[in-house]
């Protein structure tokens, strides 16, 4: 197995990309739908879905014409199979199939969180993660849908530790954004004005920090924000934008980077990572860093273009599972969920 094609069409992204041996990404490409969304404030499923089907096969031409590959030059086909919404999944998987069918080649699933856990050991012209990282280690995935602890002994070898019991960090952004009035997406906007702002203005909850597990909880700060904001009128938010902000953002990054931490070590592992959409956050990116110099952790982050759903990460994941003689026939669907067996412990 040595190049495969990926297709991601788990959310709203849709994304295609050619990746061959050790993680090298021969092309990535993508498209968003962020304006398509942000008049109703959040992804809309059906929208989402439709347009998928508009660029879905637009990219796979623009991924081939990137990497200057033929069809003949292509080993496999991964699609993201689970976990995501239903209709965008279906999108993909059925035009993976069809693919696969047409031109003749072995077709996999892959598991969106597993591309995830991957995407820090992709590489190409900019990027290479350290020759020396290896499994196991610490995995925090954190995007708009999950944020979870992973203890990673090995490729497909993934024990759940712990994981947000309500909303997710990414989402917990995205709704106080929502609040102050800031458009679709909010996460990147209150990154933006966070920068400006003053993170010990507010005092804004860090629930769980201090339990002795790794389960986190974002609906508290959540509701503790709103609570605030109700007291505040329109200029008074106006004028402390950054500082509420800045306060919010870093009460989120501390109970991540305390649970990282506390893996880390009940684990004793010295490699962890970083990943999913929310790790393009460039407070976390920065505090994480500080956190494993500290504590001589040999930490990998991916660039921003592997944070964000991508097919890049689906593609590497496929490759290795294709390699190892997996396959899925025509029979393979789509799921909302996890599958009880993808995880050590079966926890979804």
């Amino acid at each position: 197995m040595k190049k495969v094609l990926g297709i991601e069409t788990s959310c709203d992204d849709t994304s295609v990309a050619i990746v061959s041996d050790n993680g090298q990404v021969l092309s990535v490409v993508s498209a968003n739908q962020d304006l398509a969304h942000a008049p109703f404030g959040g992804v809309v499923p059906e929208i989402a879905c439709r347009n998928h089907t508009m660029n879905l096969l637009p990219l796979v031409e623009e991924a081939f014409k990137k990497s200057n590959l033929q069809w003949t030059d292509i080993d496999g086909i991964a699609v993201t199979n689970r976990p995501g919404l239903i209709g965008s999944l279906i999108v993909g998987l059925v035009t993976a199939k069809t693919l696969a069918q047409a031109k003749n080649l072995p077709l996999i699933g892959i598991n969106h969180l597993e591309g995830h856990i991957v995407a820090p050991l992709l590489r190409d012209e900019q990027y290479q993660p350290p020759a020396d990282f290896q499994y196991p280690f610490i995995a925090l995935a954190i995007s708009g849908g999950h944020t979870t602890i992973y203890h990673v002994h090995n490729f497909g070898r993934y024990e759940i530790l712990g994981a947000t019991l309500d909303d997710a960090a990414g989402e917990a952004y995205d709704k106080f954004a929502k609040m102050l009035g800031l458009e679709f997406p909010g996460g990147v906007k209150v990154d933006h004005l966070a920068q400006k702002g003053d993170a010990q203005k507010y005092d804004f909850p860090r629930s769980m920090i201090k339990d002795p597990h790794f389960n986190m909880s974002f609906s508290g700060l959540k509701s503790a924000a709103h609570r605030l904001l109700q007291t505040m009128s329109a200029d008074e938010i106006k004028t402390n934008l950054p500082d509420l902000c800045a306060s919010f953002q870093e009460a989120v990054v501390d109970v991540l980077i305390s649970k990282l931490d506390r893996a880390v070590k009940e684990k004793k592992l010295k490699r962890a990572i970083v990943t999913g959409g929310v790790s393009a956050n460039s407070r976390l990116r920065q505090r994480a860093q500080e956190w494993a110099a500290a504590n001589k952790v040999q930490l990998v982050i991916p660039p921003l273009r592997y944070c964000t759903d991508n097919a890049a990460m689906i593609a590497y994941a496929g490759l290795i599972r294709l390699r190892s003689g997996e396959r899925d026939d025509l029979s393979l669907a789509p799921s909302p969920s996890p599958l009880a067996t993808d995880f050590l412990d079966g926890v979804r």
